[in-house]
C-alpha cells in the first residue's frame, strides 16, 4: 500500500530516482509503483521495457511531459485499487488522476487480505465512498446517477483499475466493497484512448472516467485540467510509438 496527500514537494524533468522518489510524494499510484518495485524479487520485463524512461512521468525520456503536471486541485478524492502489475504499466492513466486531486491514495488489490489501511479508509469518517463501475454490473438499489452531497464529507471515488476483465473481477470479488454504492458513467462521445484496446467502444480509459466523473462532482476546472492533461500525456506517449501514429 502507499497512500500520500503531500503537495507536490517539487518538479524534476527525467530527475534521478532519488529525485523521483521527491515528486511522487503527492501521487499515490507512483508511489506504490516505487514501493512494488522495491519489494520484487525480479526486474518487471515487459514489451518496451529497453525504452529509456523518464522516471517521473513513465515516458520515453525524450518525451517527457514532467513539465506538464498540473497542480492538485480537485477536492473531491481518490482511491485507486490496482490490480497486480497495473501500477507498472506506462500505459496507466489513474496516476494522471492522482497529480490532479489534492487527496489520493493507491493500493494494490486483495480478494481475501485487503491491506488494514485500506479498510481504514474506507471506513474514514472523514469520506463518503462510491464506487465507480458500470450501472449494468450492480444492483438496483446501489445505483447512483448523481454524486451525493453529503454535510461534513468528502466523496471518496473508488477506482478499479486494470484491464476491463480485471475490474470486473475486483468488483464482483471484493467482499468489503458490497455495501457501496454504483456510480456509473454515461460517455457523451466515444473514448479517444487508443493505447489499449477496449472491449467496447464506449469504454473509457481511467483518465477519461475521472473527467467525467469530476464533471458530476460540480468540479469543472478540476476536470477541465485532467482533460488537458491526459491530452498532453496521450500525445506524448504516441509519438513513442511510432506504429500508433496514425491514431492520433
Amino acid at each position: 500500500m502507499m497512500a500520500y496527500r503531500n503537495r507536490r514537494a517539487g518538479r524534476v524533468n527525467c530527475a534521478p530516482y532519488l529525485l523521483t522518489v521527491i515528486l511522487v510524494l503527492h501521487n499515490s499510484v507512483l508511489a506504490l509503483r516505487i514501493q512494488e518495485l522495491a519489494k520484487s524479487t525480479r526486474p518487471f520485463v515487459t514489451r518496451g521495457s529497453r525504452v529509456i524512461r523518464c522516471e517521473g512521468c513513465l515516458l520515453p525520456a525524450v518525451h517527457c511531459i514532467c513539465d506538464a503536471v498540473p497542480e492538485p486541485v480537485a477536492e473531491s478524492a481518490f482511491l485507486f485499487l490496482m490490480y497486480k502489475g497495473e501500477c507498472y504499466k506506462p500505459s496507466n492513466t489513474g496516476r494522471l488522476i492522482a497529480d490532479v486531486a489534492k487527496y489520493n491514495y493507491a493500493f494494490t488489490w486483495s480478494r481475501t487480505e485487503p491491506q488494514p489501511a485500506l479498510l481504514a479508509l474506507l471506513n474514514d469518517e472523514r469520506y463518503m465512498p462510491v464506487i465507480i463501475f458500470p450501472h449494468e454490473n450492480a444492483a438496483p438499489e446501489r445505483r447512483l446517477y448523481d454524486v451525493p452531497v453529503q454535510e461534513g464529507k468528502t466523496p471518496l471515488f473508488i477506482m478499479l483499475d486494470g484491464t476491463w476483465r480485471e475490474a470486473g473481477r475486483m468488483f464482483r470479488k471484493s467482499a468489503y466493497l458490497q455495501s457501496f454504492p454504483v456510480l456509473g458513467i454515461q460517455p457523451e462521445a466515444l473514448s479517444d484512448y487508443a493505447l489499449r484496446e477496449a472491449s467496447h467502444d464506449f469504454q473509457l480509459c481511467t483518465a477519461e472516467v475521472g473527467i467525467e466523473v469530476l464533471k458530476l462532482a460540480g468540479e469543472p476546472l478540476a476536470a477541465a485540467s485532467l482533460n488537458t492533461y491526459f491530452s498532453h500525456f496521450r500525445k506524448n506517449y504516441i509519438m513513442g510509438k511510432p506504429h500508433m501514429s496514425n491514431r492520433t
